[in-house]
């Protein structure tokens, strides 16, 4: 028998045996959903090409490029298509895969799971029981309490944040977000607002100490700090490249912009952080990084930040760690500009990529 006939007759079988395993494991209200299911021209009109490849053709979008992977709003997360309600923001957690992760679906959301042997690998592939749309796959390697993960593309949801749940039908899902604390009960969500008191205050701080990868790698961790950003500030050109910064010609220096909540976190324990994560006696330079856009400096956004800033550096300075004197500039912060997506957690992107940055007692 020659190898092309025997290569037939294997595709003949291996399309009989995923039938036959379709209908033994696909669930009856998925199938007769299927039936109403939009056509293929009314999905090219409703959804982006990569929204179409994921759901419909069981594509996976790029970690870390994604529109859900770190989004810690809370709300539900439906399914792109049919806007079915699949998981919570209460279940979500960072897994550090670059893709949304979930340790359970929404109490009632239809998820069907599927063996997916595609890639040389065993799998469960998760889809909505409604639509019908390829979500991602399950593991079980999650935290507590279901010891689950759901990983799920950005691409197959659409994020409803918990002020607008109400306004788009989706009331009934409230109640965990009224036990959480996070809205009052019975109040309606488009003027929704937190069991005990305003939303709490977000302050913003910004510091340059060499490569802002390694700075932002230990600022994330702070607790207190609810995001980081990587770019470039104090120079003169408008929406510099990070080529342009590398000539040392356009004053910027590398930094990161913090937003913190000072009711968990100070500016001042901030800066400690700041002056322990650098060498801030070395002018313009950390280990192999030399140039201007390397210097060490506070850019601050108010009077009392710059107050503080001056405490902390001269505290720091007197304190006897440092042989040499502290360089750190204190300076009023300008326009920051957000450094090209490749920078951004870029050390959580490239575990193990360049990294000159620790803690020092």
């Amino acid at each position: 028998m020659n190898r092309v006939f025997q290569y037939i007759l294997a595709v003949a079988a291996s399309i009989l045996l995923l039938t036959a395993a379709d209908k033994a494991v696909t669930p009856k209200s998925a199938m007769s959903d299927k039936a109403n299911k939009p056509s293929k021209e009314e999905l090219t009109q409703k959804l982006s090409p990569l929204q179409y490849q994921v759901t419909q053709m069981c594509g996976t979008e790029p970690p870390f490029r994604n529109a859900y992977w770190d989004n810690k709003k809370p709300g539900i997360y439906v399914d792109i298509v049919s806007g079915e309600p699949l998981f919570s923001s209460l279940d979500k957690f960072d897994s550090g895969t670059g893709w949304p992760s979930f340790t359970r679906a929404i109490h009632d959301a239809e998820i069907v799971e599927k063996k997916d042997s595609t890639h040389g690998m065993e799998r469960v592939e998760v889809r909505s029981g409604k639509a019908d749309s390829h979500l991602g796959h399950l593991f079980d390697d999650g935290p507590a309490p279901t010891g689950m993960r759901y990983c799920i593309n950005s691409a197959a949801l659409r994020f409803v944040p918990v002020e607008k749940m109400e306004a788009e039908g989706y009331a009934k899902y409230l109640d965990p977000f009224v036990k959480a604390g996070l809205i009052k009960a019975g109040a309606t969500t488009s003027a929704a607002a937190p069991a005990d008191k305003a939303a709490p205050k977000i302050e913003k701080a910004t510091f340059a100490g060499g490569c802002f990868w390694g700075m932002e790698e230990i600022i994330r961790d702070i607790p207190g700090v609810i995001s980081t950003t990587v770019g470039y500030t104090g120079g003169t050109t408008k929406n510099p490249t990070y080529k342009q910064i590398c000539t040392g010609t356009t004053g910027h220096a590398e930094a990161v912009e913090i937003t913190y909540d000072p009711a968990k976190t100070s500016y001042e324990t901030l800066l400690t952080f700041f002056f322990r994560m650098h060498d801030p006696t070395t002018l313009n330079r950390q280990h192999n990084d030399v140039g201007t856009q390397y210097r060490s400096a506070i850019f601050y956004h108010s009077d009392e930040q710059k107050r503080i800033a001056e405490e902390v550096k001269a505290r720091t300075g007197k304190a006897g760690k440092w042989k040499k004197p502290i360089v750190t500039e204190i300076t009023k912060a300008s326009e920051f500009y957000p450094a090209e997506d490749y920078h951004q957690d870029y050390l959580k992107k490239n575990p193990g990529g360049y990294n000159c940055h620790f803690l020092r007692d």
